[in-house]
């Protein structure tokens, strides 16, 4: 797993070179933002050591397996003190409910329910919690408050530049294949853009530094295709 310092309190870790999670450091330890896929919990440990604090808690911007699937471990590991935090509308999803229409991406199985449902407007230590709908029902993203570094969970990618994950771009499809719902997707998109963040982080791709411009292309090209579409 490569870590790398994006700002002085955030680390981004990257498994099997395209799937990222995030330490987030706060004054009491360490918020860890996606665990990636499965049998990554000892690395992510690792990592949060390497950065010199624990992990106190465990916030999730989706349900999908690529970024909930070391709970478990994670859980096991650390025990039941380090809570762990799931946007309401995916948590419904994992207790049993399913939306009306198919549900595209992984939906592992998880033993561990989550300890907080969160809901927008919620506070992750520094982070605010942001509705961001559309890739699944109840994602959400992150604002870190203190700089406004945005982690955007799968709103967008980045490889090859950065991408709306409403529509195929394909240097990265992936994304877009598991999307539930591509019109309210691009809808989070131009909500995170209104945000003014200065650094964007995602869940598959490297950050992208004063990124507003970069944010307003892609959903330029996200809004033509649904126009052509």
């Amino acid at each position: 797993m490569k870590a790398t310092a994006v700002t002085d309190r955030i680390t981004q870790l990257t498994r099997v070179h395209f799937v990222n999670a995030f330490l987030v450091r706060e004054d009491d330890g360490i918020t860890l933002v996606d665990t990636t896929m499965g049998g990554a919990a000892g690395a992510l440990i690792a990592a949060a050591d390497a950065a010199g604090a624990p992990i106190r808690r465990i916030a999730l911007t989706h349900g999908h397996g690529d970024h909930v699937g070391s709970v478990d471990a994670l859980r096991e590991r650390l025990g039941g003190g380090v809570p762990v935090l799931l946007p309401d509308g995916d948590a419904r999803i994992h207790a049993g409910e399913r939306p009306d229409g198919k549900l595209p991406g992984s939906w592992p199985k998880l033993k561990t329910a989550p300890d907080v449902r969160l809901v927008p407007g919620d506070r992750v230590g520094s982070l605010e919690v942001v509705a961001t709908p559309g890739h699944s029902p109840g994602h959400v993203s992150f604002l870190d408050t203190r700089d406004r570094t945005l982690i955007a969970g799968d709103v967008f990618t980045a490889y090859g530049g950065v991408a709306v994950t409403s529509h195929f771009f394909l240097r990265f499809p992936f994304a877009a294949m598991a999307t539930w719902d591509a019109a309210r997707d691009l809808e989070s998109a131009r909500a995170l853009r209104a945000l003014d963040p200065s650094l964007l982080l995602v869940g598959h791709g490297p950050g992208t530094r004063d990124p507003v411009d970069a944010i307003d292309r892609a959903i330029a090209r996200a809004s033509s295709r649904a126009r052509s579409g």
